[in-house]
């Protein structure tokens, strides 16, 4: 799932940057130039929004950028993120004996093995 909220790049003495989330408490992240400290907000706030999705707590609505008021140096920008839901779940699946006996003998993980496959196909 997509989600977009609004961050604060906010000019460091160092002269990085420190993002912070208005609408997430908590939420912070920060990066030596705009473009990594736009990568790391991104993980923040995908760290963040999982965190809460997991914890079933209740999302806040985001800010129109255009109602961010800026009281420190820098810029506002819309963060995004792509939010999946990581939690395992169990299927039962059929292969041929011999594909179950070959992987037994090699100390495959099917799991590991379906997941990897499922990876590559969804790129």
């Amino acid at each position: 799932m997509k989600y977009v909220y609004p961050a604060i790049f906010e000019n460091s003495v160092d002269g990085g940057y420190v993002v912070s989330f208005p609408d997430l408490q908590g939420c912070y992240s920060q990066g030596d130039t705009q473009s990594e400290a736009l990568y790391m907000a991104r993980d923040a706030l995908s760290q963040w929004l999982e965190y809460c999705l997991e914890k079933k707590e209740p999302l806040p609505e985001p800010t129109e950028i255009g109602g961010i008021v800026l009281e420190v140096e820098g810029f506002a920008n819309l963060v995004d993120a792509d939010v999946k839901d990581g939690r395992a779940v169990k299927r039962t699946v059929s292969i041929p004996r011999w594909m179950d006996e070959q992987s037994s003998e090699m100390g495959l993980s099917l799991s590991r093995v379906l997941q990897e496959s499922l990876a590559k196909k969804f790129q």
